[in-house]
């Protein structure tokens, strides 16, 4: 199983549809208020692109997990970077972004670990990952380099896109990171995959969607939009260029009640298994 893709298919999630819309939008707000943060470009947007973005509403999988022989009817398809992309199909490639995935901890600067007033690193816990310390230019600028190092690698494999995972994590951080920290680092990495031709997906983190053009970020791969009534959050922003993973059911019923003939969507089991394992799960209807 590849290291970068294990085991992250999902989180345990607050429904941001229980928020109100205000909310959202006051959330987006208050990150671009913030986001002056002396990295140069006063906040500026990316520079755009000419890159491929997804279809609208195409088969999908998503193969995180490990990758394997796309079922037919699939376009689009995400995968984890140490993966291949599939020949004639718009092809994503999974970058755990904002947080060190456990195996390779030891391979980053202890001082590129979020830590807080005691000096402990910050885990995700869900997952066991610690953060990664975004709070200043400088933090931003080594970890992305690091980061961009795999960026190039996909560009170099002949992915379409990236999808830069854990854009939210400055929700588990307990404060010491913010939204404008994490638009910032978003920024940094959209540049760099614009200038290698690739697209950018916002991964989750719905209260964001106002900052896609600073972040720089061109569509949408959302987790469980219909099971906790996201979509058209991330439907309006990214003009149906959403690509939807649903882990029950009644999210995949929910998401294709209402989008099923605009976003591309799939159900998958949790662990994003692969055929011939005893927990696959791959639906669209």
């Amino acid at each position: 199983m590849p290291l970068t893709g294990v085991l992250r298919a999902s989180r345990p999630r607050t429904a941001l549809g229980a928020l109100s819309a205000a909310l959202v939008v006051a959330v987006s707000t208050l990150a671009g208020c913030a986001s002056g943060d002396g990295t140069g470009d006063n906040g500026a947007s990316p520079e755009p692109a000419a890159v491929r973005l997804p279809p609208r509403g195409a088969g999908f999988d998503y193969q995180i997990g490990g990758a394997y022989p796309p079922p037919a009817g699939v376009r689009i398809v995400s995968r984890d970077r140490s993966d291949s992309p599939a020949p004639g199909l718009f092809n994503i490639c999974y970058v755990n972004a904002f947080q060190a995935q456990p195996a390779e901890r030891s391979s980053w600067p202890a001082d590129l670990l979020l830590r807080d007033a005691h000096g402990r690193v910050v885990i995700d816990e869900d997952w066991n990952e610690p953060l990664l310390d975004l709070r200043t230019p400088a933090g931003r600028e080594r970890v992305a380099r690091r980061v961009n190092g795999w960026i190039d690698d996909c560009a170099d494999k002949g992915f379409d896109a990236v999808e830069p995972d854990n854009y939210d994590s400055y929700t588990r951080s307990h404060r010491l990171l913010g939204p404008a920290d994490a638009t910032a680092f978003m920024r940094l990495l959209s540049r760099h995959a614009h200038a290698r031709h690739l697209a950018v997906a916002q991964k989750n983190t719905a209260e964001l969607t106002g900052q896609r053009e600073r972040a720089g970020v061109d569509f949408a791969v959302a987790e469980e939009c219909g099971q906790y009534d996201e979509c058209e959050v991330y439907a309006k922003a990214f003009d149906d260029r959403v690509v939807d993973i649903e882990y029950t059911d009644h999210g995949l019923h929910a998401a294709r009640a209402r989008w099923g003939d605009r976003l591309s969507i799939v159900r998958r089991d949790r662990d994003v298994s692969r055929p011939g394992d005893a927990a696959y799960v791959r639906r669209v209807r």
